[in-house]
């Protein structure tokens, strides 16, 4: 593997670790301030953010389109190849944030 694509694949999985971590502490400031519950709230908002990480983190889906689309009909299967392991490493970082929050709020977020 190329040393672009190592760099590539390490900031999708921070990219969508922050989104989920940020995401969900800020957005349950609202909550605190509003006198809800911030831990339950910080357990909704990290799985509503889920799949917009993952997408903020390969930057947009239409990129994402255009590389598998190389892949099959240009015969590219090392750049499909690629893009299947940055979105697995944003899924990695998605689920590493969830199972953080989880210890933070003693909560199964799931």
């Amino acid at each position: 593997m190329e040393e672009r694509f190592v760099v590539q694949f390490i900031h999708c999985f921070f990219i969508a670790f922050g989104v989920i971590i940020g995401g969900a502490i800020i957005g349950s400031i609202g909550s605190f301030a509003t006198g809800d519950a911030p831990f339950t709230s910080m357990n909704r908002i990290a799985k509503s953010l889920r799949i917009w990480a993952i997408v903020a983190a390969i930057g947009g889906t239409f990129d994402a389109i255009a590389n598998f689309e190389r892949g099959i009909y240009d015969g590219s299967t090392l750049d499909m190849f690629k893009q299947i392991m940055l979105i697995l490493s944003a899924m990695g970082g998605v689920k590493t944030a969830m199972v953080l929050l989880g210890w933070l709020i003693q909560e199964d977020i799931g």
